[in-house]
Parts: C-alpha cells; structure tokens; sequence
C-alpha cells in the first residue's frame, strides 16, 4: 500500500514489538484484545480493523482477523470482540480469516519457525461503507481499503511456539 498519513493505535493488551500473552492465542483462550484508537483525518467515514502475520510459511501470509464497515463514531473494540459479529456495534461484520472462520483467530505460528509479527491495522476510509458481504476474502477486503484509506494506524507484536518444527499443527491446518 502507499504511503498513508498515520494515527494512534494503542492497546492496554498489546504493547509495540512485545511479545503477545498467551491468552490472545489460538493455543490458549483465543481472545482478540482490545484496541483503541485517535487522532484519525476528520473526513473519516468508516474503519476497517486487522490482524495479518507477514511471517506465516505461505507465499502470501496469514490473515487472522479482519472487521469491515465500522461506523466512524466508533473507536474501539473492546478485548473479546473478535468472538463473532454479535460482539460489533452497527453495520460492522468479520470476513473470513485464513483459518476459515468468521472471528479471531490468534496467533499459532508453527513451533519452533521463530518469532512472527502480528501486524494490526485500523484504516480509516473515505466510504461509510466498502460494500462487501462475510464471503469477501481478507486480500478483496485489503484492496478496496487500499482505494479508500485516508489514513492508518500500526501496532505490530510478535509471538512463537517454542520446540521442534513440525511438533505442533502448522499455520496451514484451519484451527477449529
């Protein structure tokens, strides 16, 4: 994506380049944790939150969660709101993550592949609306930000899964 004008993304959950706890994982309670965010363009009509792991073993990363069509008044999401769209105020839905559900789903890079980062993203858009349904895949969802975002926020962190390679189920097995 282009070089966008950014605003503040904060967490009392996450803190920048620190490590993520075990309960946001998969392996553990699987809770999306809360965010916040300010200082956004004044034009902003609409969010889109995420989380993408650019270090996934595919050629293409791993999307873990992505919100779509959150009303511009909103400025958070509160820890657990990646649970399903009950959990979203408005008009605001999940698409599919790449473990195939409609929800959060945390970190769980395979054991011993290292450190990964877990990029989250709030854009801010142009459009009340990016006018997608549920079964638009997170890549659809990012290239239609990538027309409408007027600015973006970044909280990167990392997590790993100590032990063997291959001794726990990798980043391609869909989590259930």
């Amino acid at each position: 994506m282009p070089a966008l004008p950014t605003f503040t993304l904060s967490s009392p959950d996450l803190s920048e380049g620190q490590r993520v706890a075990d309960r946001f994982t998969a392996l553990h309670e699987n809770t999306s944790p809360a965010l916040s965010w300010s200082g956004f363009p004044e034009a902003t009509r609409s969010f889109v939150v995420s989380c993408f792991d650019p270090d996934a073993p595919t050629p293409s990363g791993w999307w873990h969660w992505t919100v779509v069509d959150l009303d511009a008044s909103t400025t958070s999401l509160p820890q657990g709101a990646g649970q399903s769209d009950l959990m979203l105020e408005g008009a605001a839905f999940h698409v599919r993550n790449d473990s195939g559900t409609h929800a959060w789903s945390g970190p769980y890079p395979p054991a011993g592949d290292g450190d990964h980062r877990y990029v989250f993203a709030v854009h801010a858009l142009d459009v009340d609306t990016l006018g997608l349904d549920d079964e638009a895949s997170p890549t659809v969802v990012a290239f239609h930000v990538s027309v409408h975002a007027l600015a973006r926020a970044l909280l990167t962190v990392t997590y790993s899964v100590d032990g063997e390679p291959g001794s726990a189920v990798t980043a391609l097995e869909p989590l259930q």
